[in-house]
């Protein structure tokens, strides 16, 4: 199984998941190029020239990472059973790889998708948004793409308090808010790139989309599983939508709806989430 962390995080945020889990098989976490320990080139959004050393973050370069994670770290290929977990844009990591791993022909268990990254802000979704805000967009994408403008911005928000507001929203029971989940929260965003890293993640306007990936889960066989388990509370991933996605998907195979835990509900209530994962694990 490996586990694909969200936005601003790391493998770390895994850690009332990896020991649950661990005694029933091998179980990894990554640190997505970017974030946590990796590594934090510089960005280079996808129409501006390629510069050495210099990478465009997307769901695609993720995808290959993740891929290249299991070639290396794995039989290849894999002879027992492959299990894909992302939470938020960890989520959608996970689906961009489990479509790449379906085209090549590579057997996959199942993803299990937790509060994954639903991209309203995303051009493809732009006409859902309210007028004042789709009248802003320009002067919104323009300004986020200059680095005198995003780096003192990820200054502002990598601060231990800024962090600590938000994740008053984002656990909203407050559970498992404490000095070490700040620690690791914290520590990689003092790391030399990190802001290049939120430069290209906030600059995502145009790539892949959950509905899009699950349309094509389900359109090719065999049919990968998907499994979702959500929040109910979670401030930002409408739960709705998850309902949703599993009308009208075929690939989806299970959606879990936790009442009062939020965007991270694998951190913030491991009491409820684990059985929830090796039950699901025990039905692949």
């Amino acid at each position: 199984m490996l586990l694909v962390h969200g936005f601003g995080a790391s493998a770390e945020h895994w850690r009332h998941t990896l020991p649950a889990l661990a005694p029933r098989l091998r179980v990894l976490a990554i640190d997505l190029l970017g974030f946590g320990a990796s590594d934090k080139p510089d960005s280079r959004l996808s129409d501006e020239p390629e510069r050495p050393g210099a990478v465009h973050y997307c769901f695609d370069l993720w995808a290959e990472q993740v891929l290249d994670a299991l070639r290396e770290l794995t039989p290849w290929p894999p002879r027992r059973p492959l299990h894909l977990i992302g939470n938020s844009i960890g989520g959608m990591v996970a689906l961009t790889a489990a479509c790449r791993l379906q085209q090549q022909g590579i057997p996959l268990s199942q993803v299990v998708l937790i509060d994954c990254a639903q991209r309203t802000l995303d051009d493809k979704r732009a006409a859902e948004r309210p007028w004042w805000e789709r009248s802003g967009r320009p002067l919104l994408k323009a300004l986020v793409r200059q680095r005198a403008v995003v780096a003192p911005l990820f200054r502002l928000l990598a601060q231990p308090a800024a962090i600590r507001r938000v994740l008053a929203v984002a656990y909203p029971s407050g559970a498992n808010v404490d000095a070490e989940l700040l620690e690791l929260l914290h520590r990689p965003s003092t790391s030399p790139g990190a802001s290049e890293s939120f430069r290209g993640f906030v600059n995502l306007f145009d790539d892949h989309l959950a509905p899009q990936l699950l349309e094509q889960l389900s359109r090719r066989q065999p049919t990968i599983p998907v499994r979702l388990l959500w929040g109910g509370s979670d401030p930002w991933e409408d739960p709705a939508e998850a309902r949703r996605w599993a009308a009208t998907f075929s690939c989806i195979r299970d959606l879990e709806v936790l009442p009062g835990l939020g965007h991270c509900p694998h951190d913030e209530a491991p009491e409820q989430v684990n059985p929830i994962l090796l039950r699901w694990l025990q039905t692949t």
